[in-house]
Order: structure tokens, then sequence, then C-alpha cells
């Protein structure tokens, strides 16, 4: 299938501005950017019921988070997707994908709690993911003062943050706990070094490039890091089974296409439950540009009532 013509005439009109690539930006340049195009493109004046901030202590110090709940929700403990936002480990925050976060806590009748992991290169792996499998557990310690039912807990987040996700999920296995529900994993990593047929295909003109993914794990990992290490490449893992049910979304023009397909093939092999919902004529997080495609509300909305029965 083609690339949609109304996502291709999109990204031709951002090629015409010209302008420096995200890889050849300094950190916070590339930060500024990227919340500027979802300022220009992402989902705004999303009503939500209530929005509170809340302070997570970790071992690397204090990391803030935003809890999101329902229009219609009461004051029982509501079921709860832990979420961490994408953007390579080096640019996004609970700001940028504070839209998508209101549109899956209303799609999906449940609590989201976006967490603001601290972003590499100021704090290089494992600093985002020790500050993830912390929040998470933090979260499910102190579910009754947060509102939330410890009981029907998920975690899930988009590209890097779905890498974050599945960590996660593998590290509460390990240590017995938090158990979790669910894993909603848009676009993952979940593999560094190793080739792939879409990671060479679309590595330019397709949104996400890979000269930008280089520049991402570039700042992301310490020198000498073993990129085979599962809490790096979750791919890697020895071990899939007895991991919660996964709902993955992948897109066709997506350079981390065929890693996040072979990561749902790895669950679904060990017995796990597996739902793809690969859009052939997408590209990387195309849920970002709702301004654009009418497509991308639809593919949040179905992931959230996908959450919704996960967790009912």
């Amino acid at each position: 299938m083609p690339l949609d013509p109304v996502l291709k005439a999109f990204l031709d009109q951002v090629a015409s501005m010209g302008g420096p690539k995200t890889w050849e930006m300094h950190p916070s340049e590339a930060r500024e950017a990227f919340a500027g195009l979802m300022q220009l493109a992402g989902p705004k004046d999303i009503p939500i019921g209530r929005v509170a901030n809340v302070i997570i202590p970790t071992a690397n110090g204090e990391i803030t988070a935003r809890s999101y709940a329902a229009v219609a929700s009461g004051g029982e403990p509501m079921p709860t997707l832990v979420f961490f936002h994408g953007g390579g480990w080096v640019i996004g925050s609970v700001d940028t994908h504070d839209g998508l976060c209101r549109m899956i806590a209303n799609g999906s009748a449940c609590r989201v709690i976006s967490v603001d992991y601290c972003l590499s290169p100021e704090s290089k792996f494992p600093g985002p993911v020790d500050e993830a499998v912390a929040a998470v557990e933090w979260i499910e310690k102190n579910a009754a003062q947060l509102g939330v039912d410890a009981n029907r807990l998920a975690v899930g987040g988009d590209s890097a943050g779905g890498a974050l996700a599945a960590v996660v999920t593998q590290a509460a296995k390990a240590k017995g706990g938090p158990k979790l529900a669910f894993q909603l994993l848009f676009f993952p990593v979940t593999q560094i070094g190793n080739e792939t047929a879409s990671l060479r295909e679309y590595a330019e003109g397709y949104f996400l490039e890979r000269k930008t993914l280089d520049w991402f794990y570039a700042n992301y990992l310490p020198a000498g890091a073993d990129r085979k290490d599962p809490r790096i490449s979750p791919l890697a893992a020895a071990d899939v089974s007895g991991l919660p049910p996964a709902y993955v979304m992948l897109a066709g023009f997506d350079p981390l296409h065929d890693e996040g397909l072979q990561y749902a093939e790895r669950l679904r092999a060990a017995g796990v439950p597996v739902t793809v919902a690969d859009y052939s004529d997408m590209v990387h997080d195309f849920i970002y540009l709702q301004a654009v495609l009418p497509q991308a509300a639809d593919a949040l909305n179905s992931a959230a009532k996908a959450l919704k029965t996960a967790l009912s």
C-alpha cells in the first residue's frame, strides 16, 4: 500500500520548509522544535475531568508525573495506565504528550499517569529505565492515595517510551511485581544495533529518519554500553513468557516497523496474547498528527478501547 496521500503532502510541505534536521541540532534545540511540532499538529483543547501533578521519589532524585481522569470518572479507584512519552530518550515531555494522554484517558475511561523521566544526554542509560521501573513500583505502592486500582495496572508508551514500557514489564516479571495487566506499545524501539529491512527502506523521508535514530542512541547510551542488554533492547530478552497481554501499534513506513513486529511475534510465540494494529500507509508515531490526519484520532481511540477492554 502506498503512503497515505494526505500524509505525503504534509511531509512534502515540512521538507520544503528546510531548516536543520533533528540530528543536526543541539538537544535543547531539538526539544524546542519537537514541542513546536506538537503545538502545530498535535491534539489541543481536549477536555478532561481532572488533572493533577504528582511527585515520584526515585534513587536518582524526584521526578514529576501528571495524572489524568476522564470527565465522567467518579471517586473510586480506577484502572490505570502508566505512560512513558516518546522522543528517543532525548526530546519530549509530559507537556508534548498532554493531549494524547487526555485522549487515552477519555477513550479508555482509565486513569493515565504520564511520567516525566529525565532526558539524555543529561541522564544516560540506565537512568530513564531505573526511573520508569521506580515510577511504576511507587504508583502501585501508593495506589490508594492516587485513586489507582492496583489490580488493574497497565504500562504503555510510544517509541522510546514504548521501549521503557516493554522493559518495565520484563523487570516486573523478574522481580515478582508489580503485577501488570496490560502493555500498550506504540511504535516501540525493541532493539538497537541490528539491521532490519524497514530500517534500510525507510531511512530517509518518512518523518523519523535513521540518522535521527542514531543521534538518539548516541545521546542515550554511554560509551561501551552493551546494546544486547534487554534493558536497552527488550527484543534480546532470553524469555518473554509470562508477560502481560500486549497491544502493539505499528506503521508500514516506519523504520522501527520490523523490530516492533518481531517483538509482537516473540511475545505471541511465548504464549502472550497480542493484538497488532499495523497501519500500512502510515509513518512512525502518526498519532501525533491529529490536526493533519483523521486516522490519527481513530487509531488512538482504537487503542484506548483495547485498553478499556483489557482492564475492565
